[in-house]
């Protein structure tokens, strides 16, 4: 049984697609990483211009889920797409790396925020996007971004206000929240977004995790460039 166990965990794989833009992917994949979770990864190369409207970026995708995205989870005969769900799908099959909050009233926040991020703060995607190679320097952003910007700030310090004793994570230890929040960290590193104490604190404690410098460093040395996403 433990034979079979640890070959189904050898079999799973993420579909993800390029490590410098591609912040869906860094999602579930920093989590499977920081959380020494076996898995083998497989690189789609997205590329925008190859179609009008940006929706899609390579038929290939379309092998891989119906959705036409990454990242993509295989672990054996099940297949899970988006990152939220990928990310469920961790917690319930490896739940002693408690990837949500063992407190039932911190999990509920932890969902909560994680939801928050994955359905909003639009105007931070569309004008702040992930480019993790990107030298860092400031930007002019809209009064939207802004409002964006201080609620994300907001939720990062109301939960580590909380749970400060427990760890330098949003809920102590690293958790599918901080997992959900780790490309808005680079962004606002690299985009030079002020924050207080706090803020910059858990900044760093992210930016530091071995699994993002991992990410960084292969970010770096792809060859690929997408103009739009160029800022």
């Amino acid at each position: 049984m433990k034979g079979a166990a640890r070959k189904l965990l050898a079999e799973m794989k993420l579909v993800i697609g390029n490590k410098n833009y591609s912040s869906w992917s860094l999602r579930p994949w920093i989590a499977l990483r920081h959380s020494g979770i076996e898995f083998v990864e497989e690189q789609v190369r997205l590329n925008f211009d190859e179609t009008e409207d940006g929706s899609s970026s390579n038929k290939a995708l379309f092998d891989h889920s119906p959705a036409g995205r990454v990242p993509v989870l295989v672990d054996g005969d099940v297949r899970v797409w988006e990152s939220l769900a990928i990310l469920e799908y961790l917690a319930e099959t490896h739940p002693e790396k408690l990837l949500w909050p063992k407190d039932r009233a911190l999990r509920a926040k932890a969902r909560v925020v994680a939801n928050e991020m994955h359905a909003g703060f639009g105007a931070v995607r569309s004008e702040m996007p992930m480019n993790v190679r990107r030298k860092p320097s400031a930007i002019d952003v809209s009064a939207e971004a802004d409002r964006d910007i201080a609620r994300i700030q907001q939720i990062w310090s109301d939960c580590r206000l909380e749970s400060a004793s427990d760890g330098p994570f949003l809920f102590g230890r690293f958790s599918i929240a901080d997992a959900m929040y780790v490309p808005v960290v680079s962004r606002f590193s690299v985009y030079q977004i002020d924050g207080s104490a706090e803020v910059q604190s858990y900044m760093d404690s992210i930016l530091s995790l071995p699994a993002y410098q991992e990410w960084k460093s292969d970010s770096e040395a792809e060859p690929w460039v997408i103009a739009q996403e160029e800022r």
